[in-house]
């Protein structure tokens, strides 16, 4: 009885997690509410306290889950040993598509708890981004280590540049009403990208 209770338990927790999402997406952080989110889900606000001890727990468990989306695929990657820009650069196809099928939610969710104005969780945040600009970092050190990328690149300012390459790409994507196909734009912003990394 008692793991079919913990089962529910997580259950619950992913639910009022999707619904949170689905309502920064919707309506942004300002109408992010307890009653709101009993209401996504169904349930009692008294239901949403039994899992969570506030709002801003549930956004800390949310920024938790965004990032283990965000850096999955890279960890992935690194893993089988990809190296070479060409992979690197399907590799980066792949998970913004993975981002795109979520309407871009991973960065504009991030962007919408940024807003809400909790230093702590502003602070988690930081590092999260901290986390993904370094797992492109390793991504480019082991193309320059396998020979493919320039060995006088400075690889940290190169991470910046591809996080905020895929940052702004999927923010124009959102603010335009995903009118345009992101996956066409980023190949062609990753090509002028690549000039810059590639041995001459």
């Amino acid at each position: 009885m008692a793991q079919g209770d913990k089962r529910s338990t997580t259950v619950r927790k992913k639910q009022i997690m999707e619904a949170a999402s689905k309502l920064i997406m919707r309506s942004g952080s300002e109408h992010l509410t307890v009653r709101n989110m009993a209401k996504e889900v169904g349930i009692s606000e008294a239901a949403i306290y039994r899992h969570f001890r506030s709002k801003t727990e549930i956004l800390s468990f949310l920024v938790d889950s965004v990032a283990d989306g965000l850096l999955h695929d890279i960890d992935t990657a690194r893993n089988v040993g990809f190296t070479s820009l060409d992979i690197i650069a399907e590799v980066l196809s792949t998970h913004l598509s993975r981002i795109v099928q979520k309407r871009g939610m991973p960065f504009l969710v991030l962007a919408e708890i940024i807003s809400f104005g909790d230093k702590s969780l502003n602070e988690k945040v930081l590092g999260i981004i901290r986390i993904y600009v370094d797992r492109l970092k390793l991504l480019l050190s082991d193309g320059a280590r396998a020979g493919f990328v320039r060995q006088d690149i400075d690889r940290e300012a190169a991470a910046l540049l591809l996080f905020g390459m895929i940052q702004s790409l999927v923010n124009i994507w959102a603010l335009s009403g995903y009118k345009f196909d992101i996956i066409e734009k980023y190949s062609k912003l990753w090509t002028v990208y690549k000039r810059s990394l590639i041995l001459r």
